[in-house]
């Protein structure tokens, strides 16, 4: 096969300069001139000046990320500790045990709601004592008196979430249910009132700090402690037990209702759909 390699002497070939030797893809610039200078890597250059770009394109996105967090993630609305609220009437006046003894007792079927501590957490306020005039809870007398948590003349006042631990249920979805309203009973037919919820057939004693009765809810509803004053005015101070479902705790979530919660009356809905 004949050899095309140009001899020595071939009057077309130039020269090469050593300063060209350099890897394909590498960019250099040749200084020139009468003051030469040497030759400059132009590749290194560019990439030293991309990092710079690039780290304060850095910075700048950090802030940016930092930002959108902060904007995904809000400050949780809510109170840093449980107030004292004055409970007030239907009527707007200061609500008093003497008055809750009157117009509210275990037979009462209509509820009587407040919200605390947050604006979205209601609240069932219960009398479980017998009307006025029938004498103290006996067997043929459905009512309890000194029960955990009660207030009143007779321990018979309490309060309780109106919201179901199972999923959430409002009232009134999940009702009190006065002595008859169902054929149900527990303890024997001793305990012929109690809370329900017909969302999923919840139920809870409300001589009883609220504790299940019946699944598919497996915690109590979160208890008011209330307190009264020389005037038997009633105040709503904390809450005992589990967290209000849906809160992470029941501080957290909207805003405190301020420094007082009227009750409002709601029509329950009742469903005697208990589960087998």
């Amino acid at each position: 096969m004949p050899s095309f390699d140009c001899p020595p002497a071939c009057p077309f070939t130039v020269g090469r300069d050593a300063a060209l030797d350099f890897p394909v893809g590498q960019v250099r610039r040749v200084a020139l001139g009468p003051e030469g200078g040497g030759d400059v890597d132009e590749t290194k250059r560019n990439v030293l000046k991309l990092a710079a770009v690039a780290g304060l394109l850095g910075i700048g996105a950090g802030g940016a990320v930092a930002g959108a967090i902060q904007y995904l993630q809000p400050p949780a609305i809510g109170l840093s500790a449980y107030p004292k609220v004055l409970l007030l009437d239907l009527d707007g006046s200061p609500l008093t045990t003497t008055n809750v003894l009157k117009e509210y007792n275990v037979t009462t079927n209509s509820l009587y709601i407040f919200n605390y501590p947050l604006r979205n957490e209601p609240n069932f306020l219960l009398n479980l004592y017998p009307p006025p005039g029938t004498g103290p809870p006996s067997p043929t007398n459905p009512g309890a008196m000194n029960v955990p948590g009660g207030v009143g003349e007779y321990g018979s006042i309490v309060a309780f979430s109106a919201i179901c631990q199972h999923l959430g249920c409002p009232a009134p979805a999940i009702a009190y249910y006065p002595p008859g309203t169902c054929s149900q009973t527990f303890n024997g037919g001793k305990l012929p009132f109690y809370i329900h919820c017909s969302c999923h057939g919840s139920t809870y004693d409300v001589t009883n700090s609220a504790s299940n009765l019946t699944g598919p809810a497996v915690l109590p509803l979160p208890q008011v402690v209330l307190v009264t004053d020389d005037q038997n005015n009633i105040y709503a101070t904390s809450l005992n037990g589990p967290p209000v479902n849906g809160h992470l705790n029941s501080l957290q979530g909207d805003y405190g209702v301020g420094s007082t919660s009227q009750l409002v009356s709601e029509n329950p809905v009742h469903l005697c759909s208990f589960p087998t």
